[in-house]
């Protein structure tokens, strides 16, 4: 029972992370429908914006110009096998942390919070969290996202943080 439990308490976060993206989007979409509103200057020195905007490709809009039923296919199946083959091995595997089960539990959460808008929202996903990087990458500003798209960086940069710290500690143990 404790086993199930350790596997099933980290979906908690899946769930918090699909309340609060679409509980904030739909804030955004009934409060300023038009995409393309700009709504505010959070702190009033341009670092972080609310703006209202469409996406109806992936991250920094990639396949954009794709017809839309190759869109659908791509940004709606695609993801969802992904998801699928993750949790999938989440569950059949003992290999994953404490920390590592919590992170894919956030992957999983951000992943379904775009599918629904992808499902539900014909304009395309909501975004509306803008950044100054200050020239960055070659950005001015970083790419509209959203609460989903967030949970899904940072909890990725965190899995594959402790997937190769955990690992060489192991090969390290392992050598000695």
């Amino acid at each position: 029972m404790e086993f199930k439990k350790q596997k099933m308490l980290p979906f908690l976060l899946t769930l918090a992370v699909i309340l609060a993206d679409q509980v904030s989007k739909s804030f955004i979409v009934s409060r300023w429908p038009r995409e393309g509103t700009f709504i505010k200057d959070v702190f009033g020195n341009d670092f972080l914006w609310i703006i209202h905007v469409r996406n109806k490709a992936i991250a920094f809009s990639i396949g954009d110009g794709l017809p839309d039923q190759l869109r659908a296919l791509l940004f709606i199946i695609l993801p969802l096998i992904v998801i699928v083959v993750l949790l999938v091995y989440y569950f059949k595997s003992d290999e994953f942390t404490l920390l590592q089960r919590w992170v894919v539990a956030g992957i999983v959460g951000g992943g379904f919070g775009n599918l629904i808008d992808r499902i539900w929202r014909p304009d395309g996903v909501v975004d509306f969290i803008s950044v100054n990087v200050y020239g960055f990458l070659g950005f001015a500003r970083w790419p509209t996202f959203n609460i989903a798209d967030s949970s899904v960086v940072v909890c990725g940069i965190l899995l594959v943080l402790s997937m190769l710290f955990i690992n060489s500690k192991s090969a390290r143990k392992e050598s000695l």
